[in-house]
């Protein structure tokens, strides 16, 4: 009778390596977008200026989102804190501008 011992499944690690053009003197980074609007929509690992903050506009798959939020997660390895993930949570443009204008009549009223 054989026996069946089991081995813990590993986690594949994925790196994306984002390359600069020829001739562009702004580094690229990895980032994962996030659509945050209900249901959030994972939009992908995109490669963006490291320089993005909220309220700036970029354009995904034809579409114009507007960042909402800019996450820098880090990992405590080998005593040290590393950066592990970037992460833009946006909206689109037509649903940020329609927020901005509730909020606004939320603090006239």
């Amino acid at each position: 009778m054989a026996m069946l011992s089991k081995i813990p499944a590993y986690r594949k690690v994925q790196q994306i390596w984002c390359r600069k053009k020829e001739g562009d003197r702004d580094d690229i980074h990895p980032y994962k977008v996030m659509e945050i609007t209900p249901p959030p929509r994972n939009l992908g690992v995109r490669c963006l200026p490291p320089n993005l903050q909220c309220g700036e506009s970029v354009t995904i798959e034809g579409k114009t989102y507007t960042i909402s939020a800019v996450t820098h997660r880090y990992q405590l390895r080998k005593g040290k804190y590393q950066p592990s993930e970037k992460r833009l949570d946006v909206l689109s443009t037509g649903r940020y501008i329609l927020n901005l204008y509730f909020d606004n009549l939320l603090q006239q009223s």
